[in-house]
């Protein structure tokens, strides 16, 4: 890959202007009637081009170190709230809660399949280089791994505290959870294209998502208007206002929580974790209200969006350049994202679960509740708030699930 890190933007406007030329320019060729673009597209669906061209850039050294943290720091600190709940005070609640018990059975044994493929990935490598497992190192690092993929970011570091991982190690991790869990990413959204495709190998019944579609549809349909400068106003002033109360009582609630070591464990003491449940539950309770009228001036479309834009700001942190720099780390984590996806494929076929929720109760435990709602939208907008109930869900069984897979790796190659 060339280096083009002389040619390195420095410049935060300049590198968010470049990001948002990438999605318009996506969406417009998305858009054209051409039989090139149409087969492009059902090929690479739009929402991978989003993420991959930044992280190309990104890997070539186009971006300054730094910058997209930046322009993701902003975007998960505004963007994604905003998203969640310009989403969810669309939805409807009691067909979304009618998708039935498969969603849930999904999401934990997306969980179960994580915790078990972890030692399965590491004792399979131990016997191909058993001078990779001199010392208790790399199972203690791998716990870093198990907490990210269960839970979040929150779930990871008390896995490190907890297992006493070096930073230099820890960093290592990062990189293993995180190529990993893009690559997995890009995969699900491109087999999103051709979920029903899936469906029928799954032999699926997709019949109650098809209707919570076809109601948000029938819906939009019904009651859709021109927007006027007043709901625009009233739709970002109420959004963001509601997005610094989350930000502000979280972290109230978080810091509450701080002194416990067991709350710090189990993502309590996350303000990031509180901020999302404190949005979603405010997004859920104008859904019951006229505050949802919102949606007819587009409020989910905004939400949408936004969460492109998050897209983009992710690809910007992915470096491709690090698989080749620790190549041996990220196969065992590949092995074991690949052992987790075998497993819950076999699940959805025995179950007859809908790839739906194959996708999205996998990535509420790889990625959590920042790309999970992205997971769902690739399916259809009006499915975001399962993305961010299961990801919510992820977050609370994080840890837990974390130290199970740990114990079992170091019952295997301790």
């Amino acid at each position: 890959m060339p280096d083009l890190s002389y040619l390195a933007i420095d410049s935060l406007p300049l590198a968010f202007g470049i990001i948002m030329a990438i999605i318009g320019l996506v969406f417009y060729t998305q858009g054209l009637p051409g039989k090139f673009w149409r087969r492009f597209y059902a090929v690479l669906p739009g929402i991978v081009l989003c993420c991959f061209i930044p992280a190309t850039l990104n890997s070539l050294g186009v971006f300054a170190d730094g910058i997209g943290s930046q322009i993701y720091g902003f975007t998960a600190t505004y963007l994604l709230p905003a998203s969640l709940l310009l989403m969810t005070l669309s939805m409807d609640v009691p067909k979304i809660l009618g998708l039935g018990w498969k969603a849930i059975a999904m999401f934990f044994a997306a969980s179960i399949a994580i915790i078990i493929s972890g030692p399965i990935s590491l004792g399979i490598a131990k016997w191909i280089s058993p001078e990779m497992f001199t010392d208790d190192t790399l199972w203690r690092g791998f716990s870093a791994v198990a907490g990210s993929w269960i839970g979040g970011a929150a779930n990871q570091a008390a896995m490190k505290e907890l297992f006493g991982v070096s930073d230099d190690l820890f960093g290592m991790m990062i990189l293993v959870d995180t190529t990993n869990a893009s690559l997995w990413l890009l995969a699900i959204l491109v087999m999103a294209k051709h979920s029903a495709k899936i469906d029928k190998f799954l032999r699926a019944d997709s019949s109650s998502i098809d209707k919570v579609i076809a109601a948000v549809e029938s819906y939009e349909r019904d009651h859709a208007r021109p927007a006027t400068l007043n709901d625009l106003m009233v739709m970002f002033g109420l959004c963001f206002a509601m997005v610094g109360v989350a930000h502000f009582v979280g972290g109230q609630i978080a810091g509450f929580f701080a002194p416990y070591s067991w709350a710090v464990q189990y993502s309590f003491a996350s303000a990031f974790f509180w901020m999302v449940v404190i949005i979603t539950i405010i997004g859920v309770i104008f859904s019951f209200t006229k505050i949802r009228r919102l949606d007819h001036v587009g409020a989910s479309k905004f939400g949408t969006v936004f969460i492109f834009i998050l897209i983009a700001a992710i690809g910007m942190q992915i470096n491709l350049a690090g698989i080749v720099s620790q190549w041996r780390l990220l196969l065992i984590g590949l092995l074991w994202m690949s052992i987790h996806v075998v497993i819950i494929f076999v699940v959805a076929r025995m179950i007859r679960a809908p790839f739906f929720f194959l996708a999205v109760g996998s990535n509420a435990n790889t990625g959590g509740a920042s790309s999970a709602p992205i997971v769902a939208t690739a399916f259809h907008p009006s499915l975001a708030p399962v993305g961010v109930f299961l990801g919510i869900l992820g977050y609370a069984v994080g840890t837990f699930g974390g130290y199970i897979s740990t114990q079992m790796m170091r019952l295997v190659v301790g």
